[in-house]
């Protein structure tokens, strides 16, 4: 799985596209957090504007995304949540966690503060 991402005053923004079901895109995205970490970039948003499913192993993936940056002095911030994936997030109660932000760009403004 290829995770398409770009960076924005110094943040990277990682876009998930598709269904987000655990299995392959878990170690993609595992390996895209330690690939940034090793570039010494430590300050990540996943846009999930264009996930259209997302299960437990899903949400297990961000959590475990979520845990090796902060294991690494760094932080992962979650943006853009399609109604499906909110509804997941609020209920498992992980918006305390993630601090959800409603666009990109208020994701990434929220480093500098």
């Amino acid at each position: 799985m290829h995770i398409p991402s770009s960076d924005r005053n110094g943040v990277t923004i990682l876009a998930l596209q598709g269904a987000i079901l655990g299995g392959p895109e878990a170690n993609a995205l595992n390996e895209e957090l330690h690939r940034l970490i090793d570039e010494g970039k430590k300050q990540v948003v996943i846009d999930l504007s264009q996930v259209t499913l997302m299960n437990s192993s899903g949400l297990g993936m961000l959590i475990g995304g979520y845990t090796t940056m902060k294991n690494n002095g760094g932080e992962l911030k979650l943006a853009c949540l399609t109604e499906n994936v909110r509804k997941l997030i609020e209920i498992t109660k992980l918006h305390t966690i993630f601090m959800p932000f409603g666009t990109v760009d208020e994701a990434v403004a929220s480093f500098a503060s």
